[in-house]
């Protein structure tokens, strides 16, 4: 396996199948060059003997005036024949350890509740459930 962070529109293209949704091209352009936004992805050789995206982690930093600057891991996602390797393991400790090399002073993340695979996942790359949070959304669309 091997892990880089995308730096083309054509790159996150060709792991579309891993997001929710059809990458747009104007918004992964936006996505890849704003500051602070990070998209990694995990690649796996095939038969074919060509390295295909097999799962990604984007993180966002987030700076408050009196906290400094953390990172949010938005999303983790990896294809399901690839699940329990320790691929989003390894996603999530290399998005951690871009953190700490930025100077972000912690990471955070929301999980789905009941979702726990994906907690299974961030305890295993080192995160702990502090069981306090409620999350309260709006819906702009």
């Amino acid at each position: 396996m091997e892990i880089r962070r995308a730096a083309t529109v054509a790159e996150v293209a060709a792991a579309e199948y891993l997001f929710d949704n059809p990458v747009r091209t104007a918004w992964a352009e936006r996505f890849l060059t704003a500051a602070g936004h990070h998209l990694l992805l995990a690649y796996e050789e095939h038969a074919e003997n060509a390295a295909a995206p097999v799962g990604f982690v984007s993180g966002v930093e987030t700076v408050h005036p009196d906290k400094g600057t953390e990172m949010f891991l938005y999303e983790l996602a990896v294809a399901e024949p690839y699940r329990r390797r320790g691929i989003g393991r390894e996603l999530v400790r290399r998005l951690a350890a871009l953190g700490r090399e930025l100077g972000c002073y912690g990471m955070w993340v929301l999980v789905d509740t009941g979702n726990d695979v994906a907690l299974a996942a961030y305890r295993s790359a080192g995160g702990k459930d502090d069981g306090t949070c409620s999350v309260v959304t709006w819906d702009f669309t």
